[in-house]
């Protein structure tokens, strides 16, 4: 655990009635409430101490929609940190329209699972450090998959789903993270459906499983109640970031109460 571990927070932004964006928060990716504007979310977060900062368009993919370029400009204008932006990038072109609205890094979940060709496209064309593939996993206690893990002493595999999680795929979550690694991915970003939103703790077998399997680095995310969680995903899983929202959105903790907890634990984080 010798490199700096990293603490990112993340705005979920949809649209709403009136068609304007704002940032929502559910449980398993379902129930959104608002919970604020994305670029006042942004700035705050920017001079919090976040060591990178995460906007997602949650239903881009799934309503067939291009990302809100025109939000992620204005984010980005208050962002000075490392922003990575995800939802509904399906192309190259699409990858450098997002970049060139500011983003440092893309995160491609559905495009990836539907045409794999992609990454390779994308690294090659903007380089692997800015190809984020974002693994939307849900636990199957069926005999569908590849790699079986236990988890609270049952036998599962995970599956990787797509639009949001809305559709599984039938992919094998380990498999598709080696795979997306060989073809050029800088990053995994590992995102759990059955912890999202609930505050019990990441999913640690599955970033475990993952970590395990791959050389790339890999944020954890889903499911963070508190600076324990983190202390739990980096020490047990060896993850190389964590991603919160809720517990940042609502100041239940504050980035810098989070690093504290970990400095004084020995766990190397940017103070």
């Amino acid at each position: 655990m010798g490199l700096t571990k990293r603490i990112i927070p993340c705005i979920d932004v949809d649209l709403d009635d009136e068609g304007d964006p704002a940032v929502y928060t559910g449980v398993h990716f379902e129930d959104l409430e608002y919970t604020g504007d994305p670029v006042e979310m942004a700035k705050r977060y920017n001079e919090a101490g976040a060591d990178e900062f995460v906007f997602l368009d949650i239903t881009a993919s799934a309503d067939g929609r291009e990302t809100m370029l025109g939000v992620v400009e204005d984010v980005a204008d208050e962002v000075f940190i490392p922003l990575t932006v995800g939802g509904g990038i399906r192309t190259r072109e699409d990858i450098k329209e997002t970049l060139r609205a500011g983003a440092d890094k893309v995160s491609i979940t559905t495009g990836a699972l539907e045409r794999p060709e992609l990454i390779n496209e994308g690294a090659a064309a903007f380089g692997s450090q800015c190809i984020v593939i974002s693994v939307d996993a849900k636990r199957r206690f069926d005999e569908g998959g590849e790699h079986y893990f236990d988890v609270d002493g049952e036998s599962c595999w995970f599956e990787c789903t797509k639009k949001g999680g809305r559709e599984g795929t039938g992919i094998d979550v380990i498999e598709w993270a080696k795979e997306a690694e060989d073809r050029g991915a800088g990053e995994l970003f590992v995102n759990s459906i059955d912890k999202d939103g609930t505050k019990d703790g990441y999913d640690v077998p599955l970033t475990d499983a993952v970590c395990d399997a791959v050389d790339t680095p890999v944020i954890a995310s889903s499911g963070c109640g508190g600076p324990e969680d983190a202390y739990e995903v980096f020490t047990e899983a060896d993850a190389d970031a964590a991603l919160a929202a809720s517990i940042f959105h609502f100041d239940e903790y504050s980035i810098q109460e989070v690093k504290e907890y970990l400095d004084e634990r020995d766990v190397p984080v940017r103070l």
